[in-house]
C-alpha cells in the first residue's frame, strides 16, 4: 500500500528525482559553517522548553499575597506574573530547570548567531550574490536582542523591573514622538498596567513566528545558491566540495544537534541563573544594585555609563543624554551592518560574484576594522559592570570610568593597528607563486578531485558528480 502511494506520488510530483538531488547536495566540511546551525538548534531548545513554560506562566500584572513554599517571600505583596514563576520555580516539577535551560538557550542563540555574522563579515560571504541572507541574518540579530530583552522582562522582579525602567527612560528621550512611545508601550505612566502582557505576546507569538519566516527564508536562499567554500585543492567558484546530505552530513548534524541539547540541560541543571526570587518582586520606589543585563545588551548599558551627562536642544525640543549611547548608537550600528555590503563594494569596486571566501589575513582593511569594532563593544560590555568592577578594586566609581572612556577609544585603535600589522606580515611569509604555476596546479589538482569523487559515486551507485559540485 505504502509503495503504490508513493508511486503515484512520484509518477505526479517527481519526488525520487528531487529527493535524489537533495540528498546528493554537497556541504563544505570546515567546522565554522556549524556556528549557523547551533544557532538553529538553540532555536529549537527554546521553543521546546518556551512551549513547556507557556503553560505555568500568569501574565497579569495584577496584585497578590505570595502564599507559596518559598517562606522567605511568604506574605509578600506582589504581580501575578512573579508569583507564577516562583511557582514554577519551586513548585512544578522541572520547573526550575526548564527555566533555566531556556534562558541558557537565549545566551547560546545569540552568541552563536553573533559568531555566525563574525564567520560571515570575515571571510567575505556577504558580498555579491548573497547580500539578502546578510540581511537576514542581521535582522535575526536584531529580533532575537528583542526577543531576549522581552523574556527577561517578563518575570515582573526587581532586577527586570529596573531593566523596564531604563527602557522607560530610553523611549522617553527620543524627540518628539518618545513620550508617545513610551505611554503606549505601558498604557500608561511607567510602570503601568499592560507591559507586561504586552511583552508576552510579543515574545512567545511575535518575535518567534518572525525569526521562523526568517529562518525558512535564510536556508531557502542558502540551499539556492549553494555554500560557499574556503579555497582549496579542487574547490572552484562553480562547485562545492564536501559532504553529501545524505547519510555524512545528515550524521554530523544530528550529532551537533544532540551536543547542543545536552550542553544546555546540563547548564540548566548545574549552573544557576536569573534566580529571581533573591531579587525580589518589582517596587517602582526601589533599584537594585549590581543590576546588568544579559551579556547580549550589556554593551548598551556600558555605553550608557560612560556617555558624559550631555543635555541638548534642538530648537524646543530637548534631547536627554541618555538618548546617544541608548538610541543613537543601537541605531547606528544596526544601520552600518545593513549597508557594509554596500559600503565595502563602494570602495574596493568589487561587483563580480564570489563563492569562495576570503582567509581574514589576505583582507588586512576588512579585518583591522572588523577587530577594532569588536573591540570597542568589547569595552562596552565592561563597562556595563563598572560599579562591580570599582567594588571588587575597592575603589571610587569615576576613576573606574574615566579609564573606561579612555579605553573604549584606545583599545580598538590599538587593536585594528595590530591587526592589520599583523595581516601584512602574514601575507609577506607566504609568497604566492606565479600566475601560471598556480593555473597548473589547479588544473592537476581539478583532475584529481574529479577522478576521486568519480569514484566515491560509483561505490555508492550514485553516478559521476556534477559541475556543481552537488551530484547527479
Amino acid at each position: 500500500m505504502i509503495a503504490r502511494i508513493g508511486r503515484f506520488l512520484d509518477e505526479r510530483l517527481g519526488l525520487s528525482r528531487f529527493g535524489r538531488k537533495a540528498l546528493n547536495k554537497a556541504f563544505p566540511d570546515h567546522w565554522s559553517f556549524m556556528l549557523g546551525e547551533v544557532a538553529l538548534y538553540s532555536f529549537v531548545v527554546l521553543v521546546v522548553t518556551g512551549i513547556f513554560l507557556t503553560f505555568f506562566f500568569n501574565d497579569s500584572q495584577n496584585q497578590v499575597v505570595y502564599h507559596g513554599s518559598y517562606k522567605p517571600l511568604a506574605g509578600v505583596r506582589m504581580s501575578e506574573a512573579y508569583e507564577s514563576v516562583v511557582h514554577l520555580s519551586f513548585d512544578v516539577r522541572a520547573g526550575l530547570v526548564m527555566r533555566q535551560i531556556h534562558h541558557w538557550a537565549a545566551l547560546v542563540f545569540l552568541a552563536a548567531i553573533v559568531a555566525h555574522l563574525c564567520r560571515i563579515f570575515f571571510t567575505g560571504a556577504f558580498r555579491r550574490p548573497r547580500e539578502i541572507n546578510w540581511f537576514v541574518g542581521v535582522t535575526l540579530l536584531l529580533l532575537g536582542l528583542a526577543n531576549g530583552f522581552a523574556g527577561y522582562s517578563l518575570p515582573d522582579d526587581l532586577l527586570s523591573g529596573t531593566g523596564l525602567r531604563v527602557a522607560n527612560a530610553l523611549m522617553l528621550s527620543i524627540p518628539v514622538i518618545g513620550p508617545h512611545i513610551a505611554f503606549f508601550a505601558f498604557d500608561g505612566e511607567f510602570p503601568g498596567t499592560a507591559i507586561i502582557s504586552r511583552l508576552y505576546i510579543i515574545h512567545v507569538l511575535l518575535v518567534p513566528l518572525a525569526i521562523m519566516a526568517l529562518l525558512g527564508v535564510h536556508l531557502a536562499i542558502l540551499w539556492r545558491q549553494k555554500h560557499t567554500q574556503f579555497k582549496g585543492p579542487g574547490r572552484r567558484e562553480d562547485n562545492v566540495v564536501g559532504s553529501r546530505l545524505w547519510p555524512t552530513y545528515a550524521a554530523k548534524s544530528i550529532g551537533l544537534f544532540a551536543i547542543v541539547a545536552g550542553v544546555l540541560a546540563a547548564l540548566g541543571g548545574l549552573a544557576q541563573i536569573n534566580p529571581i526570587w533573591l531579587y525580589g518582586p518589582y517596587d517602582p520606589a526601589s533599584v537594585s544594585t549590581a543590576a546588568q543585563p544579559d551579556w547580549y545588551l550589556g554593551w548598551t548599558e556600558g555605553a550608557v555609563r560612560l556617555f558624559p551627562a550631555w543635555y541638548f536642544h534642538i530648537g524646543r525640543y530637548g534631547i536627554p543624554e541618555v538618548f546617544w549611547p541608548g538610541i543613537f548608537l543601537p541605531t547606528v550600528t544596526f544601520a552600518l551592518l545593513y549597508a557594509w555590503p554596500f559600503l565595502e563594494r563602494r570602495f574596493t569596486h568589487d561587483a563580480v560574484e564570489h563563492h569562495l571566501l576570503d582567509r581574514p589575513r589576505d583582507r588586512p582593511v576588512r579585518t583591522a576594522i572588523g577587530v577594532g569594532v569588536l573591540s570597542f563593544y568589547i569595552v562596552l560590555l565592561v563597562a556595563g559592570g563598572q560599579d562591580i568592577i570599582a567594588q571588587k578594586l575597592d575603589v571610587s566609581i569615576e576613576p573606574v570610568t574615566n579609564v573606561l572612556r579612555a579605553l573604549v577609544f584606545l583599545v580598538p585603535l590599538a587593536a585594528a593597528l595590530f591587526t592589520w600589522r599583523f595581516c601584512h606580515d602574514l601575507a609577506l611569509e607566504v609568497p604566492r607563486p606565479p600566475r601560471r604555476v598556480r593555473r597548473a596546479q589547479a588544473r592537476i589538482e581539478d583532475r584529481a578531485t574529479a577522478r576521486i569523487e568519480d569514484r566515491a559515486q560509483a561505490a555508492e551507485g550514485l553516478g559521476p558528480s556534477t559541475a556543481d559540485g552537488t551530484g547527479a
